[in-house]
């Protein structure tokens, strides 16, 4: 007699987080329309409490040492794309060229777009976490945040910021845009922090 899984054991058996349910598409979710930013023009930067200010090109970003990354993306939405892989920057990297001052504790992710959203700095430094240019072996395309993302997949999808540009070292957390608007400070997925209590 053969048995129906249940939505729970079919999530579990797939490493999914509470609540989420896999799909083999990547929707593309912004709030504002996709810029369009020329690579003689793109500019990442790294500011704030930092022992030096980061100006970077898109020449010299690709210059930086870069790996690739096998993760699950996780949507607030509560759909999950399983095993992307990303290739890009290493976050750490652009801290280790800026130097975060003792005192720095959070980032704002600054986009193009004039999205924001927080993190805590101490993401920054974890090995999967990183500023991608590739996804599934192809250039990021606009929609999903070409030229470069930030992908961390520790937390839901509405942190890895899209079309990055500015990376601010605060003391403390400040609320970004979608934080503002009621979700969650942190978004961790395998807590369900969708919304702020």
């Amino acid at each position: 007699m053969l048995f129906k899984k249940s939505a729970k054991a079919v999530r579990l058996a797939q490493g999914l987080p509470p609540g989420q349910i896999a799909t083999t598409k990547f929707p593309v979710m912004t709030y504002a329309g996709t810029p369009r930013i020329g690579l003689a023009d793109w500019r990442l930067r790294v500011v704030g409490l930092v022992e030096q200010e980061v100006e970077l090109t898109w020449e010299q970003f690709l210059g930086l040492p870069a790996t690739a990354v096998t993760a699950d993306f996780h949507c607030v939405t509560q759909w999950s794309k399983l095993e992307n892989l990303w290739e890009g920057v290493p976050a750490k990297a652009l801290l280790e060229l800026a130097q975060p001052s003792s005192s720095a504790k959070a980032i704002m992710v600054h986009c193009y777009d004039g999205y924001t959203t927080n993190l805590e700095l101490g993401l920054f430094w974890e090995p999967n976490v990183l500023f991608a240019f590739r996804h599934q072996g192809l250039p990021l395309s606009p929609d999903h945040g070409g030229p470069v993302r930030l992908v961390v997949p520790q937390r839901y999808g509405w942190k890895s910021a899209k079309w990055v540009h500015r990376l601010e070292l605060m003391e403390e957390e400040r609320p970004g845009f979608w934080e503002q608007r009621g979700y969650h400070l942190r978004g961790d997925p395998e807590n369900e922090e969708r919304f702020s209590e």
